[in-house]
């Protein structure tokens, strides 16, 4: 099975993304305009929070200049020269890429209650309406003439979270890195596209490609939100997704302040609304359109693993796993599969 060769037209675009972003709103002083460099999913949700930020009395006058695109793409873009005030990425590894670079302080993850994640979810199977290949577990992925869609761990800090989470189906219930790195090696056999970010993957899959997709729960729900004829399940064990985010080294206070209701009640309830799940306590959900039940919109998986107590944090799992073998480091053992496999590497 060939993989769909869609990654020039969907370069072009996060590279506009990030060249161009977009204006939200009119024109303000430097002091009231907060550049934010986030990652795709991000995109619809933040028009919501953004608006109800702007509502505070820390909001008003305030104007967003924002810039989406695959996480790691946008974290180098900022690390090569791209402003930003206030950057929010799908790992924590493209925030520390900044720290690195004299962009962001040391102690970022002190500036916020949450330790730095702004935004959480889990990984869930997107599906056709009514499922019609009854997909359920993980093991359902790697049977014959299943096809998935995933984004690409080279760019896609989704992607990352989502191979993690079938590596840890295998290693969290008992089984050996070896039968881990044959269950992956499966899965990305029955990969028919890796697109660039998150986004871009839902795109392909609501055009039509594939019979299940690999997702972010928030994404799953924003897509049914907006029309989209799927269902999504959330599997029985799967990982924990945690967003980092911080502010620049010379932000404007008007970052700060946002960074701050970002990880609020309000704010995290804003983020709900877009299917995310809250990283504080004592927010006020509701109900949330989109999800399985409404009602009820983020139960607790029978199985919840976290990168921290499964694979070490990703200060150990980014090389380990994704590593490009460059500076004498070795190749990361997802790299050497897609690499072995030939899906989302330059032939």
């Amino acid at each position: 099975m060939k993989l769909i060769k869609i990654a020039t037209v969907l370069v072009a675009g996060a590279l506009a993304l990030t060249a161009c972003g977009s204006n939200d709103g009119g024109s303000a002083s430097a002091a009231s305009t907060v550049r934010v460099n986030g990652f795709s999913i991000l995109e619809q949700a933040n028009k919501t929070v953004f608006d109800d930020f702007k509502k505070t009395d820390a909001g008003k006058g305030v104007t967003f200049q924002t810039s989406y695109g695959a996480s790691g793409d946008q974290s180098r873009g900022v690390e090569s020269g791209n402003k930003a005030d206030l950057v929010h990425y799908s790992l924590e590894s493209d925030v520390t890429r900044l720290v690195k670079a004299n962009l962001v302080d040391q102690n970022w993850k002190s500036a916020t209650p949450t330790n730095g994640v702004l935004t959480s979810s889990v990984v869930v199977f997107v599906v056709r309406k009514g499922n019609p290949k009854n997909i359920k577990t993980w093991d359902d992925l790697v049977k014959p003439g299943v096809q998935v869609i995933t984004p690409n761990p080279g760019s896609s800090g989704s992607a990352r979270w989502n191979i993690l989470a079938a590596w840890a189906h295998i290693t969290g219930n008992g089984g050996t890195e070896a039968q881990a790195k044959d269950f992956v090696t499966k899965l990305f056999g029955n990969t028919i596209a890796l697109p660039g970010s998150g986004r871009e993957a839902t795109t392909a899959f609501t055009d039509g490609s594939g019979d299940v997709l690999l997702s972010y729960e928030n994404e799953a729900i924003l897509a049914k939100q907006s029309g989209a004829d799927v269902d999504y399940i959330v599997p029985d064990d799967t990982l924990k997704i945690e967003n980092p985010g911080a502010v620049t080294k010379n932000a404007p206070k008007a970052a700060k302040d946002f960074l701050a209701y970002q990880v609020s009640k309000e704010g995290q309830a804003a983020y709900a609304k877009s299917g995310f799940r809250p990283v504080v306590d004592g927010v006020d959900v509701g109900d949330v359109e989109g999800a399985n039940d409404p009602s009820n919109p983020f139960p607790a998986p029978a199985k919840l693993f976290t990168i921290q107590d499964t694979f070490g944090g990703w200060g150990v799992a980014a090389d380990k796993y994704f590593g490009d073998g460059t500076e004498g480091k070795p190749l990361g053992l997802i790299t050497a599969i897609q690499q072995a496999t030939g899906k989302g590497v330059d032939q």
